[in-house]
């Protein structure tokens, strides 16, 4: 859901508008703007996952101060995990500093004052989980946020929300949108536990997001002919019995679930102009299949047609 364009607004207007569009989206704070040539522009996203939700900013300098008088205001207790997809943001909260780039997930509990900034202006990404669903004490959460780098997680849910965040979109119109909603929150709920080394939750949580958690990794890694179960198990420090044993109880086959990622990803990019110039077998190969007959006899099975025949089809 588009909240804010500031193209089409008068440049009185932008900086009001810009505040309630924060508003509705997250919660009460002060909006500071960092003028520099052309005025405040601004292109605010909000889009819902399940009882999470994608936030999407993209604009000139600006500032956000939440206050205590902010935090007394009644609004949804919740926690943002963020990352800058454009520019350098500034991030304060209870004494933790941090500068925001690149590579960084930037954890803010939004039950309590902060300030983040964005002096250039740049492009920011979140992901919003309201407390209820989160289902961590908070001094949990506030033990997670200035050590999301300690956790060997980090670079799976960052990746995993680089995904989420910039095709919102696109999930939100698929009929598992509120499932893929879930699974982000419980892949956040697992980083933010092994950040604050919570050993007490730790070995629940692992167990809880296991399926979640491998599910975001066969994504990252479908293109990788080596994809097995053995491998998945060794990356996330489990058996392969537990890894089968986990998935059968989330009724997930393993195998069949990586054949119909890598399918879906083949039928998408044999139809895209650059997929109708390049051969089925070289195809196959950018899919994860190092057998291009298997593939072929796989997607008739799956679709109806061969692989050359949707190729060809006249969509």
């Amino acid at each position: 859901m588009l909240l804010l364009d500031t193209s089409a607004l008068p440049r009185t207007d932008r900086l009001e508008a810009f505040r309630v569009a924060m508003q509705e989206a997250s919660v009460p704070c002060r909006v500071e703007h960092r003028p520099r040539t052309g005025g405040l522009h601004a292109r605010m996203t909000l889009v819902p996952l399940g009882a999470a939700s994608v936030f999407n900013t993209d604009a000139s300098g600006f500032r956000l101060v939440r206050t205590p008088r902010h935090v007394r205001q009644e609004s949804v207790p919740m926690v943002a995990l963020a990352f800058q997809q454009a520019g350098r943001g500034e991030y304060a909260q209870r004494g933790h500093e941090q500068v925001v780039r690149g590579a960084d997930l930037m954890l803010v509990d939004l039950t309590a004052p902060y300030s983040f900034g964005c002096a250039t202006g740049g492009g920011s990404r979140s992901f919003q989980v309201p407390q209820d669903q989160l289902a961590l004490p908070m001094d949990v959460v506030r033990r997670a946020v200035p050590r999301l780098r300690s956790s060997p997680l980090h670079g799976l849910v960052r990746a995993h929300l680089d995904q989420v965040c910039n095709r919102a979109d696109e999930f939100a119109a698929a009929t598992g949108a509120a499932a893929l909603g879930t699974a982000t929150v419980e892949l956040v709920r697992a980083l933010l536990v092994s950040a604050a080394g919570e050993t007490r939750l730790s070995a629940a949580v692992r167990e809880q997001t296991l399926v979640s958690r491998v599910r975001a990794y066969v994504a990252q890694h479908l293109t990788d002919p080596d994809l097995t179960p053995a491998t998945i198990a060794a990356a996330h420090a489990v058996s392969v019995r537990l890894l089968y044993q986990a998935c059968s109880e989330a009724g997930l086959s393993l195998e069949q679930h990586v054949i119909t990622a890598r399918l879906e990803r083949a039928r998408a990019a044999l139809v895209s102009p650059a997929g109708r110039r390049r051969s089925i077998a070289a195809t196959a190969a950018a899919c994860g299949f190092a057998d291009p007959s298997h593939f072929a006899r796989r997607f008739k099975a799956a679709y109806g047609l061969t692989p050359r025949e949707w190729q060809r089809a006249d969509l």
